[in-house]
């Protein structure tokens, strides 16, 4: 169940201190309830802090065909 204001508009923790904020387009920083919560966000993408999981590449040896024998 989301939580919602009279006017509709959804209340949501901010990802990065988790104080609950009103998610509307009055917020520039939204889904953030500040500009520094969206610095301190930014700043652990670009420290790869956050990672996204995903299966190792295959090399280009396993898509060859086997020579002909």
């Amino acid at each position: 169940m989301t939580l919602k204001t009279p006017s509709g508009a959804p209340i949501v923790n901010c990802p990065s201190c988790q104080k609950q904020i009103v998610y509307s387009t009055d917020n520039p920083w939204r889904p953030f309830c500040s500009e520094r919560c969206r610095g301190v966000d930014l700043g652990a993408w670009a420290n790869e802090r956050y990672r996204v999981a995903a299966s190792p590449p295959q090399d280009d040896d396993d898509l060859a065909e086997p020579p002909p024998a």
